[in-house]
């Protein structure tokens, strides 16, 4: 056996992840075409790459099928219910920040809160005969977030298209995304929510609990440990 490596396998988080290690003693790099998931460890022994979407890596982590994986905080948080259980965080890498908000119609001159968001989502509801409706691609976190600030009568409707453009297309009245810059909210005439910051995330070596490892898969995960300088 050996200690499997998820990371992203294509763009620029496959590139900074790249160099993240590469930094720290541990070349990664692609071998084989484009369209080939194949990868090197060079630095340190007993380490497989194995190259994966960002979004396939929570699930592997959590199936023990990887040892340690790179994903963004978000992914690892709404697609692992008690990830805490699930996965070990071990390092943040410094790149892939995004944060997950709630956002409005920028000509909602009266919501500039989550209380304010609440009273709308009742006032819509009493109009309309139907509960606000805010499309994410985050269900969990977004759920658990709004349920902890007391807002009520909204709906989430699922968008795995571009979501911004949702409350344009009359799909949604409000949405919950993540933005880096937010230049593509203001694009379509959206307002972050002051206080709606749901998650702060970035690119993060996260560690299976659950994955078995032999007694040299051990010295292998001891030793790339102590290459990048992580505690183990």
């Amino acid at each position: 056996m050996s200690i499997k490596l998820g990371v992203p396998s294509k763009g620029r988080l496959m590139e900074k992840t790249f160099d993240w290690f590469g930094a720290r003693g541990v070349s990664l790099s692609r071998t084989g075409s484009d369209r080939e998931y194949a990868g090197a460890v060079d630095g340190v022994d007993g380490v497989e790459l194995v190259l994966l979407s960002a979004g396939e890596i929570p699930r592997e982590l959590a199936a023990g099928r990887i040892h340690l994986g790179v994903t963004g905080t978000d992914l690892i948080r709404e697609k692992l219910g008690q990830w805490e259980q699930q996965v070990q965080e071990l390092a943040e890498l410094g790149f892939g920040q995004a944060d997950l908000i709630i956002a409005v119609p920028g000509c909602w001159v009266d919501v500039e809160t989550l209380d304010d968001l609440d009273a709308a989502a009742a006032d819509f509801r009493a109009r309309h005969g139907f509960r606000m409706r805010i499309a994410t691609k985050y269900h969990r976190l977004v759920r658990e977030y709004l349920m902890d600030a007391g807002v009520a009568d909204y709906q989430l409707v699922d968008s795995q298209g571009a979501t911004e453009g949702t409350v344009k297309n009359l799909t949604a009245e409000a949405i919950a995304d993540i933005t880096s810059t937010g230049d593509t909210l203001r694009a379509n005439h959206l307002k972050i929510l002051s206080d709606a910051m749901v998650l702060q995330s970035q690119a993060t070596l996260f560690r299976s609990r659950v994955a078995e490892m032999s007694d040299e898969d051990r010295a292998a995960m001891a030793a790339l440990m102590a290459t990048l300088q992580l505690g183990d």
